[in-house]
């Protein structure tokens, strides 16, 4: 089997309100979609969904970056990732986002071929139940009381809070602890928005409220100083930002800097490296969180697949899809009670765009095609 035909899909789907982190607001999800056929006449999807403020990539980018990756691509067999992968790598450093979209499309052929749902394919098994989190943008402070408080109404498990702001975090942790109540979980994510000694100073103030663990206290190119905050934390530290790959989860795990490991598909590159990581989390007996940024279903379904590979999976942050304002995505991770994500019986990922919207993105004359 070999890849024949490429074609790239400028996807940009409005927010029903802006996500915004300490890095910045986005209004619209620009991602780009990534269709491959095979000349066994499969058709596997992939999706990027490029954050600027954090991967470097915009949704322009991607679309010529991917351009000419799919040169690259043409004629691999999708069966071998080491080889896709190596191809991409060699041709262009960086671009993780719009990597993960090849892999993502790569894989998704390759279990079809064998007859078998992605999460088999990848030596994983559908036995343990998925519930994501809701996030609440960071904002002013009764805002986000108003949405924890609407979170918590509908039944999800646990509320994710975006600070990063500075020392009034603090008073954002307290009313939304107050709102929900103290049996209700709640996980920080900063974004790397705090100074190390704020870090400290924030974290060991939080001491007294149910937090999971919070995400990225400080910006990546400070990790060095993860271990004195870990050290000093009643709280555990995941890392996100800070980790793209498993070398950056080794260095990270070999410095004590770190209890968890947050893994995103289109950080790491894809599944390839993103499985990797998963690798070095169990050989650590690391728990993980299997996460992402504003993809629609079709990339959730990935991650979904992708956390039933491994028992050091336990925290899922699935959450974005909801926060758009049309779904056009066929098939995928259905929501349900609950914060409850399944998937779909079927081969590959189970998951394609509507042919409606693929067809209204063609006319928009935006698409690329390479063969």
């Amino acid at each position: 089997m070999r890849l024949s035909r490429i074609t790239l899909y400028p996807s940009p789907i409005a927010l029903t309100e802006p996500f915004v982190i300490s890095l910045g607001p986005l209004t619209h999800a620009n991602n780009v979609l990534v269709k491959i056929e095979s000349d066994t006449g499969l058709v596997g999807w992939g999706e990027a969904s490029p954050f600027p403020t954090i991967h470097g990539e915009t949704m322009a980018g991607c679309m010529a970056v991917g351009a000419f990756l799919a040169r690259q691509l043409l004629g691999v067999d999708p069966r071998d990732p080491e080889t896709f992968t190596d191809r991409m790598d060699c041709a262009i450093t960086g671009n993780a986002c719009i990597k993960s979209a090849f892999d993502m499309a790569c894989y998704d052929l390759a279990a079809q071929d064998a007859g078998q749902p992605l999460y088999t394919y990848l030596g994983g098994k559908n036995d343990k139940a998925l519930h994501t989190d809701y996030t609440v943008s960071l904002g002013p402070i009764d805002k986000m009381v108003d949405k924890a408080r609407w979170i918590k109404a509908r039944g999800f498990p646990v509320v994710k809070l975006k600070l990063g702001e500075g020392p009034q975090d603090a008073e954002r942790v307290r009313m939304i602890s107050k709102e929900v109540g103290p049996d209700f979980p709640l996980r920080l994510d900063a974004n790397q928005g705090w100074t190390t000694g704020l870090a400290i100073e924030l974290l060991q103030g939080m001491a007294g409220y149910n937090i999971q663990h919070c995400e990225a206290p400080i910006p990546r190119r400070d990790f060095l100083d993860l271990p004195r905050i870990r050290a000093a934390s009643p709280i555990p530290i995941m890392a996100d930002e800070a980790c793209w790959d498993h070398l950056d989860a080794q260095r990270l795990i070999n410095l004590k800097a770190i209890d968890r490991i947050n893994i995103k598909i289109s950080k790491s590159g894809g599944l390839f490296k993103a499985l990797k990581i998963l690798q070095m989390a169990e050989a650590n007996d690391m728990p993980v969180q299997i996460g992402g940024f504003l993809e629609s279903r079709l990339g959730f379904s990935a991650a979904a697949h992708l956390a039933l590979c491994s028992n050091q999976a336990v925290f899922y942050d699935f959450d974005t899809p909801l926060m758009q304002s049309q779904d056009p995505i066929k098939g995928g991770i259905v929501y349900g009670a609950g914060g409850r994500v399944t998937l779909p019986e079927g081969h590959g990922l189970g998951a394609m765009p509507e042919a409606d919207y693929l067809r209204n993105l063609e006319e928009s004359g935006s698409t690329v095609c390479v063969q």
